[in-house]
């Protein structure tokens, strides 16, 4: 398990989605290790966040494949830090979310270069924002997906080695709404309540929930006011929604563009700024299908399974490109200072993805 040093490297470095330092030093790592492979780095430079990495191959005819991860992790210097292991598992930011998979690509890409010394029409997307929630490599994503007939994301398996086909997608909206203020004790009629206002949406959103149907929605922030004796000028809302089915997106849309526009409280006014942040990953034939010829091909039952949280894998999925999350190895306790991945499972992992690449290679 020599592999181990590697993922003990890129660990060992702080890579929190605001330390660009840190993010583009594991991506140095990583681009030595992939160019030793023959593959041709194409840097999207970025000023403020760790540079956006595509590795690309020579083409020839046949199914071309995107392999795709981020370097990014989720705790800042000093508040969890370094790599640790024992017999079983091994411990630190990124373990199995998701350097841990990185390393599993890494390895399989290896295995195949020592087979043919070469390898062709497998790229390899590292992007530097997915903790963060990729609104700056979407893009990036969405426009080089269109070059790709399947997308293998190396996000951590589930507890059975599960793949997953299917998350949830995301919007979020910001809520402002406008009263008036004025004085609560001598006069409260001249105020606009803009708090009562919210209250009451709050719960018209929160009716939209359909738990049968996998939709959620959740006011997470609220704040409004400006003391506790005056009536509330403004209110303001942040809510996220997560939904697995596209006509459930839009009925959530329509919603709360209908319950934001109705003034439950006479005289106030209210705003609503949304946006699709990950459109929802849906289970398909085609995906069942490909799961179908993997298990033929490397003679082992490959389970699968719905997700609730989102990846990078919502955005190649939206772009109609055949989609197959956790490929990485199983982990647990991920975005915690208890994160840890199993080792067993990374040897699974490696000769799982090595027989599908070499597949590819070879027709």
């Amino acid at each position: 398990m020599d592999f181990l040093e590697d993922l003990k490297t890129i660990i060992n470095i702080n890579s929190h989605t605001e330390n660009k330092h840190g993010v583009d030093k594991v991506g140095k790592h990583m681009s030595i290790w992939l160019q030793e492979l023959g593959f041709e780095t194409i840097k999207y430079e970025r000023e403020l966040l760790g540079d956006h990495l595509l590795f690309k191959t020579k083409k020839r005819d046949g199914i071309k494949i995107l392999l795709l991860g981020h370097n990014d992790t989720v705790f800042p210097k000093g508040y969890f830090e370094g790599f640790k292991e024992d017999e079983e598992w091994v411990y630190g930011p990124g373990v199995c979310d998701m350097k841990g998979g990185n390393i599993v690509a890494l390895e399989s890409l290896r295995n195949i270069y020592k087979e043919n010394n070469e390898i062709y029409n497998i790229d390899f997307l590292l992007v530097s924002d997915e903790e963060t929630g990729s609104d700056d490599s979407k893009e990036v994503t969405m426009s080089i997906a269109k070059d790709y007939d399947y997308c293998f994301v190396f996000e951590a398996a589930g507890a059975n080695l599960e793949v997953v086909t299917s998350r949830k997608g995301v919007g979020r909206y910001i809520i402002k709404i406008d009263g008036k203020a004025s004085h609560a004790g001598t006069s409260y009629t001249k105020g606009i309540n803009a708090n009562l206002e919210g209250a009451i949406k709050l719960q018209k959103y929160s009716e939209l929930i359909n738990l049968e149907e996998g939709t959620i929605v959740n006011v997470g922030q609220i704040e409004g006011g400006i003391g506790i004796n005056t009536v509330s000028p403004y209110c303001e809302m942040k809510m996220e929604f997560r939904f697995d089915k596209k006509n459930e997106q839009k009925r959530v849309m329509d919603a709360v563009e209908e319950i934001t526009s109705t003034s439950y409280v006479l005289g106030t006014k209210a705003h609503a700024d949304g946006i699709i942040q990950r459109g929802v990953m849906e289970e398909n034939s085609k995906q069942l299908e490909l799961i179908k010829f993997f298990e033929e091909l490397t003679s082992e039952s490959i389970p699968k399974e719905r997700r609730g949280g989102v990846s990078d894998a919502n955005i190649v999925a939206s772009c109609g490109v055949t989609t197959i999350d956790g490929f990485g190895p199983y982990g647990d306790g991920d975005h915690t200072i208890k994160e840890r991945a199993l080792k067993s499972s990374f040897l699974q992992r490696i000769e799982m993805m090595t027989k599908i690449l070499r597949h590819y290679q070879n027709i």
